[in-house]
Parts: C-alpha cells; sequence; structure tokens
C-alpha cells in the first residue's frame, strides 16, 4: 500500500457523512428561523470534518498502542496496524487535522459573532476544546474513555448535542429549547453507529480488555440497546416537527423509515463481520434523514 492510500484509509472518510449531518441539520434549522451566516456555516463543516478524521486518528494510534488492533479484529485493516504508515507518520497527521481543527474553528467563531473575545465566542471556543480532548483521549492515553464504557456517551454529546446546537448557537446566537430534539436524534444515531462498530468487535474488544457497551450488556442487550436508541431517535425527530409546526412538509423525513427498518432487521440477524457494512448504510441513512428534514423546513418556509 501507498503512503498516500494508507493516509486516505486512516482519514476513514466514510465517517464524514455523519459528523457533517448535525453540523448540516443544527444550521439550517437556523436557517428556517430566519438565522444564516454563509462563511461561519462553511468553517463549521470545515471544522467537524477535521475534528472527526483527528478522533479516527487518535482512534486508531490508541488501538494500535493497547493491541487492540490485532489479526482477530474483523473491521477493515488499519494504516498503522499492518505496518503501511509508522506511529511517528500518525501523530503528525494527528497534529496537522487538530491545528486546522483550531484555525478553522477560530475563523467560524470570528464570522459568527465578530469578537473572539466575545462570551458567546468563549462559549464556542470551549465547546470546540472540548471537542479536540474528546476526539483525542477517546482511545489514547492511560485513562482512554472508550475503555471504561464511556464512549457512548461522549458521542451522544459532541456528535449530538454539541454539533446540532452548536451550529445553531453559532449562526442564531441563540438557542430555543425546542432544538434540543433534533439534537438528541442526531446523538442517538451517531451513537448507534458506534455501538454497531463495537458489536461487530465485542469478541476481540472483550479479550483486549476494552469495555464496551456491548462487551458489558452482550449481544442480545447490546441490539436491544440498539433498537432503543434508533427508534427513540426518530421518535424525538417526529416531535420536533409536531412542535415546530412545520406543516406536511416536515414529515419528509418519513420516508428513512424503511431504511431504519432494513438496518434494525440486519442487526437484528447479523453478527460479527456481517455487520461491517450497516456502518456505512446507518451513516448515509443519518445524513438522508438530515437532509429530508433540511427540505422539509424550507419547503415549508
Amino acid at each position: 500500500m501507498s503512503k498516500s492510500k494508507a493516509y486516505i484509509t486512516s482519514l476513514r472518510l466514510r465517517t464524514l457523512p455523519l459528523s457533517v449531518s448535525g453540523v448540516l441539520l443544527g444550521a439550517m434549522l437556523a436557517a428556517s428561523d430566519g438565522y444564516f451566516k454563509p462563511w461561519a456555516f462553511a468553517w463549521a463543516i470545515v471544522t467537524t470534518m477535521a475534528l472527526q478524521i483527528l478522533s479516527n486518528l487518535a482512534n486508531e494510534v490508541g488501538d494500535l498502542e493497547k493491541g487492540t488492533d490485532n489479526e482477530r479484529r474483523l473491521g477493515p485493516i488499519r494504516s498503522a496496524q499492518s505496518g503501511a504508515l509508522s506511529k511517528r507518520e500518525m501523530i503528525r497527521a494527528m497534529s496537522f487535522f487538530g491545528g486546522m481543527g483550531v484555525v478553522t474553528g477560530s475563523l467560524l467563531v470570528y464570522d459568527a459573532f465578530g469578537d473572539l473575545l466575545d462570551l458567546k465566542s468563549i462559549i464556542l471556543f470551549v465547546a470546540g476544546g472540548a471537542s479536540i480532548v474528546a476526539a483525542v483521549k477517546y482511545t489514547v492515553g492511560d485513562h482512554a474513555y472508550g475503555y471504561r464504557g464511556l464512549g457512548d456517551l461522549f458521542v451522544f454529546i459532541f456528535f449530538g448535542i454539541v454539533s446540532v446546537l452548536g451550529s445553531y448557537f453559532a449562526m442564531a446566537g441563540r438557542l430555543p429549547w425546542i432544538a434540543l430534539f433534533p439534537a438528541v436524534s442526531i446523538g442517538l444515531l451517531s451513537t448507534g453507529v458506534l455501538n454497531m462498530n463495537n458489536i461487530r468487535d465485542m469478541e476481540n474488544d472483550e479479550t483486549c480488555g476494552k469495555r464496551t457497551i456491548p462487551v458489558m450488556l452482550g449481544i442480545r442487550g447490546a441490539k436491544i440497546y440498539h433498537f432503543i436508541m434508533i427508534v427513540m431517535a426518530l421518535v424525538c425527530m417526529g416531535l420536533y416537527t409536531i412542535l415546530h409546526s412545520n406543516g406536511w412538509f416536515g414529515y419528509l423525513f418519513t420516508l428513512t423509515l424503511p431504511l431504519f427498518g432494513i438496518h434494525l432487521a440486519k442487526v437484528y440477524y447479523g453478527k460479527g463481520r456481517a455487520l461491517d457494512p450497516q456502518l456505512r448504510f446507518l451513516s448515509l441513512s443519518t445524513l438522508l434523514l438530515t437532509l429530508l428534514v433540511v427540505i422539509g423546513q424550507m419547503m415549508y418556509n
């Protein structure tokens, strides 16, 4: 494998639609309420992609250090695991994307509020800084929270609550309480993608001492947990539509229900490597749901 191909593999581009979904949804919901800042939106998209890639790289480095990336792991072979990239090269890539996130995040804050020292700016800086720390500490270090069953909580917070509400706040400078419903919805769907990954690798994770939710709950419990998250995500999006009074256009997202039904059926019957395609399927289904919610908002307005 060439160096360039190895780097592209480690970026895990298939994860980007999911990370973009939260920012896109939050910004477009703000736009439908009359608030939109094009440059702030552009910087938000670039920043969330940089932080997602930082998280992917850090995850690879952390799992390599702890021996979780081995021949028993059922997911795709990673670049560091195969020796195509050294740990030093991976850390350099992490530094690059971490630095990119800081720069583009600062530009986002400036374009949003025009003053880096404004209280609203400081709130976004704190959220951004916490996102960077969370991205790195998922599997890196002696106290990696991903090895202590806390990965789901952090994904829910940063890929759902912070992503959706943060982008809305950057556009509007305010936060309506009702925006919490789509934030929770995207957070649950994002956590579902992580849960798919962890169900697939649960046997190897347990052997290596990585205590994910599936390792703690067992395969049956993990699947029930997954079903609950997906159903609650759809319920929350429905509640937002009802409370926001979007008319019939607001229910366009229900066109994705068959996709989520197919996904849940695959989860029910599948295990191990057979679940790997469901990570991409759920990510793309989440992006489609987001786009349909956005279209519904725009058509109504």
